[in-house]
């Protein structure tokens, strides 16, 4: 009785497993949707925990950065390994019925006859085994293949806006930065296209970092951009715009912080990382009044058009922040973003928030 019960229950086990190994690399290299794998998920958070506990450690935050770089290709490798070993021990299972060895010593028959050895015994078995889990080995590997490229296509969309942010913004960007240099360079008047351009990315960027979440712990090339903290800056800077000027101020401002905290959400969602919801404009912001009335100071200081004071504009600028500052502080601190300022605390955060050096206006000097 007992001979027949376990070779059939390790077929069940088997087939459980096998199906919920296919329905794991489905979602998470097929199905374009927010639709997470709880296997999937939970490969990636152990090597996020590896990878952070490794960078804990570092006094620098370029040392950290170098290292977390690494976390999302390792995560791919991580999951490469977990679904091919989880492919060929459901196989395993599923041969028993029609094997007279064990689960381990048919685990070694079959790397045996992948790797074109001799296997002794039971060798209708093992074949059909390793056929058909290198079979479905191959074709993981070919949609994670064939993924990459989709990954890292939207990877470089992303980055290109960030880039082009540093030159109007700093590294770290920063949205009083932001507007400093557009009063200084008066070039206010191209703010509603530039808004516009980042509507259109925190809309792509709410798409593809909702389906392919790892995407979200991709690094940028210079270790003080972050595609958070670059729409953190853009969303400051709309913010600010119709807290201190609501009758000049660009209605794609009011588009952009819309589409924006929308996206931060999705991903804070689709990531596991508590925030309100549907937060109210009278509730309370980290951000301190100190810190909002000295950024008054410093756009005023280079003829910034303010329309209202900085203490007429504070409520108007916490009802808008109050919509995305939460959401922001809790994926800075999970993706140890740069230390940019007003992005909120950072774990172990050995660094204060760094604030713009504004370049000179340098001239050549005149010849006699």
């Amino acid at each position: 009785m007992t001979d027949a019960v376990l070779p059939a229950a390790a077929f069940v086990v088997g087939a459980a497993l096998l199906v919920a190994t296919v329905l794991s690399v489905l979602w998470t290299l097929v199905v374009p949707r927010a639709t997470p794998s709880r296997l999937a998920e939970s490969v990636i958070a152990a090597v996020r925990l590896l990878f952070v506990a490794s960078a804990w450690p570092w006094r620098t935050f370029r040392a950290k950065d170098r290292i977390l770089a690494m976390q999302p290709p390792v995560s791919l490798l991580a999951l490469l390994v977990v679904w091919l070993a989880l492919l060929a021990l459901a196989h395993a299972l599923l041969a028993q019925p029609w094997s007279d060895v064990g689960v381990q010593a048919m685990l070694s028959a079959m790397t045996a006859s992948v790797l074109g050895l001799d296997t002794a015994g039971d060798g209708g078995a093992v074949r059909v085994a390793s056929m058909s889990a290198v079979l479905a080995g191959l074709i993981v590997l070919a949609l994670l293949i064939g993924y990459l490229p989709t990954l890292y296509s939207a990877f470089n969309q992303r980055e290109q806006l960030v880039s082009l942010l540093e030159t109007r913004a700093s590294s770290p960007a920063w949205g009083v930065e932001l507007l400093a240099r557009a009063a200084r360079d008066g070039t206010l008047a191209d703010m509603p296209e530039l808004y516009a351009a980042w509507e259109s990315w925190a809309a792509d960027v709410g798409e593809t970092h909702t389906s392919y979440p790892i995407l979200a712990a991709f690094r940028s090339p210079h270790p003080d951009r972050s595609w958070l903290t670059s729409l953190l800056a853009v969303l400051d800077a709309a913010a600010l715009e119709h807290a201190l000027r609501p009758a000049t101020a660009p209605v794609s401002a009011r588009l952009t912080m819309r589409t924006g905290f929308m996206a931060l959400r999705a991903v804070a969602d689709v990531l596991g990382i508590d925030h309100d919801p549907d937060p109210d404009p009278d509730d309370d912001i980290r951000l301190t009044r100190g810190e909002f009335d000295e950024a008054v100071r410093r756009l005023r200081a280079v003829g910034f058009p303010a329309e209202r004071t900085a203490e007429e504009a504070w409520p108007h600028f916490r009802g808008w922040r109050v919509n995305y500052e939460e959401v922001v502080h809790g994926l800075a601190a999970w993706l140890h973003a740069p230390p940019a300022p007003w992005s909120g605390p950072r774990p172990r955060a050995l660094t204060e928030s760094v604030l713009p050096v504004r370049p000179e206006d340098r001239k050549p000097r005149g010849r006699d």
